[in-house]
């Protein structure tokens, strides 16, 4: 059966079907976030570097984050905003494998760094021991190695399918249930391995999450001074509303049943944690973040002074 179907060498991204004017008005939307998260996260990572105060476990996750979030963008939005809309199969399929080892990535450093705040408000006392900077690499190595371990699951049973025809995906990047779609096989184990996959690295940290700030925020309670309560509860609250944007929209996508037009759904939440959680990362963790406002301060003052 399998020597009679002509094998696909290339893909068509389809993207959004619209308007000319509200084509043009997405592409000036995706720039205008490409940049933010291009300039913002690599101000973080600049500063970090440069920036001795910040050599701290909180913004040693945060730096990885940021290269994370960089890398996400620049894995799929130059596709959506070049004029060829056609990839290799090969092409195709790279960045298949790195759009989800960025994704569950993203997905357990986010832990790591609720974690962090968790120990350092609720445990202050053994912050120095439980936050070490070997328990720290440890884990964020273990992150991208296990993340990536399990992207790759998802690419050889991906591979052993046959793609006979049609050629188009309807999406904007090629997206796993988007590429699964074309295969002209059975793709239940397939499907099967994703929503565990989703169980493991979307709901189970999501919950970890909660349950961290939870925690945090029955501390913050505690606090006596109004103005440390206020400060606290705003820092919360931000970082809380980007995970749970995140978090919520890669769960709607993967694991919630599908309504009557869930390609089209699928492409609208895909920007959420594509392109503007990334950039929503870059402007609360620099903007609302004061130690690194004042770390950049020094660093253009000693610039200023050179």
């Amino acid at each position: 059966m399998r020597e009679n179907q002509t094998w696909v060498t290339e893909f068509v991204l389809l993207g959004f079907q619209l308007s000319p004017e509200m084509q043009l008005l997405l592409v000036g939307l995706v720039s205008l976030c490409y940049a933010l998260t291009l300039l913002g996260n690599g101000t973080i990572l600049g500063l970090i570097w440069l920036d001795s105060r910040l050599h701290t476990p909180m913004y040693f996750f945060l730096s990885h984050l940021a290269i994370v979030d960089l890398a996400y963008v620049c894995n799929t939005v130059p596709q959506m905003l070049s004029t060829r809309k056609s990839l290799s199969f090969i092409s195709c399929i790279m960045q298949t494998f790195l759009y989800m080892a960025l994704g569950h990535t993203e997905c357990l450093l986010l832990v790591l760094m609720s974690y962090d705040r968790y120990v350092a408000i609720c445990h202050p006392l053994h912050y120095s021991v439980m936050m070490s900077w070997r328990v720290c690499t440890v884990l964020t190595v273990s992150s991208w190695v296990f993340a990536s371990l399990l992207s790759l699951v998802h690419v050889v049973l991906l591979l052993r399918l046959p793609f006979c025809g049609p050629h188009e995906i309807n999406q904007f990047f090629c997206e796993i249930l988007s590429v699964l779609r074309l295969a002209c096989a059975d793709t239940t184990l397939n499907k099967i391995v994703i929503f565990a996959a989703c169980v493991f690295i979307l709901v189970g940290p999501f919950s970890l999450v909660l349950v961290s700030y939870t925690r945090i925020l029955v501390a913050i309670l505690r606090i006596q001074s109004g103005e440390g309560r206020r400060k606290a509860f705003s820092t919360c609250s931000s970082h809380l509303c980007v995970v749970g944007l995140f978090f919520g929209s890669a769960i709607v996508v993967y694991m919630a049943p599908k309504s009557r037009n869930p390609e089209e759904q699928q492409k609208i939440l895909s920007l959420f944690y594509i392109l503007f959680n990334p950039t929503l990362n870059a402007l609360i963790y620099s903007l609302r973040n004061a130690e690194v406002k004042g770390a950049l301060r020094r660093v253009l003052w000693k610039q200023r002074h050179v």
